[in-house]
């Protein structure tokens, strides 16, 4: 036994061969006690090592994507991860890590109200409780970006190191998960009374569905992705990863930490483009930039053609808060679902032409705010997204007569 446990080869063979016994319709529960038995723990490396071993010798990917939570299930509490090398805060494993706790976190919230709903409790309001879960799978419909990022950064580097099978299946599982998200949004978007039938029938097989996905995928990159990641990329791969991150967006997360490797000139060995952007009224260097933003007396946010959030300012007063998790999330998921039709309609009207500007007022705290959403369009007049411009106007409401001589706030005399 002991050579068996010690033996990488006899432990994949037979690692192999109770996989190949899930697919011939095993219980996953039978294979796992199987397993813990004889292996105790499968290191994490070996477990994608035999997936590409079971596909290069001619299991089809799709039939491994068909049993891929199969195969979950039954490594569960098997896998060994003890030696698995720590990423430091702000590497992009970490941040991955980071934005699976928060995921984890929605998906705790929804279990808890799939358990009032199946309590089937005359008390409760079913109309509210969809609305609550609405909200909590707009926020999980930003997994997307976490997605995106390891199907576009991390899987190249994954092929590059001879990798090929694992990430096409992981990236299965990811537009399955997709799908079953959309679902759960559109079973949450119906009209009129919600009966304690209609909300358990939604619960069992639309909605737990999704969110089980979700929460299966954090398990399968946690015990076995990461870590074998962790040990193939070089800290040059880890660091061009993380220079694209930020194209992509963060889920639910956003790092406070800047990450780059130990030791490496990365200057001279990762290309960097200009600082230099040229407009056709002038130039501005990237701080330059920055500055004017971060000044302006007004919150900007851009969403593109693709209705994806691009582009924040970041002043100090910002009205209404935002974090880099934003980026690249769709911007009716930015929104509450009582307001989503309306978003809707903006971008409708402005990607047809119908309408250029949509004006909006709100007293928010005893500020009157002024919130402004505007067309882009090119000189050809095709659409090129949304500008949403809000503004305090309190103070300039409050304004009589004239000033005409110099005077300094007292927070420009305290160099505020």
């Amino acid at each position: 036994m002991s050579e068996l446990i010690n033996n990488s080869n006899k432990r994949k063979e037979l690692l192999k061969h109770m996989i190949l016994k899930l697919h011939d319709g095993e219980a996953p529960e039978d294979v796992n006690r199987q397993l813990i038995a004889l292996l105790k723990k499968v290191p994490y490396g070996e477990v994608v090592e035999v997936e590409q071993e079971l596909i290069n010798e001619g299991l089809p990917e799709q039939e491994v994507l068909r049993l891929c939570d199969v195969h979950t299930k039954a490594l569960e509490g098997a896998i060994d991860t003890d030696s698995a090398k720590p990423a430091p805060p702000g590497h992009p494993a970490d941040t991955f890590l980071q934005e699976n706790k928060l995921l984890l976190e929605v998906v705790s919230q929804l279990e808890e109200i799939y358990t009032k709903i199946k309590s089937a409790d005359s008390a409760n309001n079913y109309n509210e409780l969809f609305l609550k879960m609405r909200g909590l799978f707009n926020s999980l419909m930003d997994v997307d970006k976490h997605y995106q990022r390891k199907e576009n950064l991390l899987f190249p580097f994954l092929e590059k190191n001879g990798i090929t099978g694992p990430p096409k299946v992981m990236w299965g599982k990811h537009d399955e998960t997709r799908e079953f998200l959309k679902a759960a949004i559109e079973a949450l978007s119906v009209e009129g009374d919600i009966s304690a039938e209609d909300a358990q029938a939604a619960v069992d097989f639309v909605l737990k569905q999704a969110s089980d996905a979700v929460a299966d995928m954090t398990l399968k990159e946690e015990q076995i992705l990461l870590p074998m990641c962790m040990d193939r990329l070089t800290e040059i791969e880890w660091y061009e990863i993380y220079r694209q991150t930020s194209d992509y967006g963060y889920c639910l997360y956003d790092p406070k930490e800047e990450w780059k490797p130990d030791g490496l000139i990365l200057e001279t060995e990762i290309p960097t483009l200009g600082d230099a952007i040229k407009l056709s009224t002038g130039s501005f260097n990237i701080e330059e930039l920055e500055a004017v933003f971060a000044h302006l007396p007004v919150d900007i946010t851009l969403v593109d053609k693709d209705d994806k959030v691009k582009f924040f300012s970041n002043s100090k007063d910002r009205i209404f808060s935002r974090s880099r998790a934003i980026l690249g999330r769709d911007v009716r998921y930015c929104h509450p679902p009582s307001s989503v039709n309306i978003v809707d309609q903006i971008v409708a009207d402005f990607r047809s032409g119908k309408a250029s500007k949509a004006p909006f007022w709100i007293t928010l705290h005893g500020r009157f705010i002024l919130i402004e959403y505007y067309a882009l369009r090119n000189e050809a007049g095709e659409y090129l997204g949304t500008l949403e411009v809000s503004r305090d106007l309190t103070e300039e409401r409050a304004l009589e007569g004239e000033q005409r001589l110099l005077s300094y706030s007292k927070e420009a005399e305290s160099g505020e």
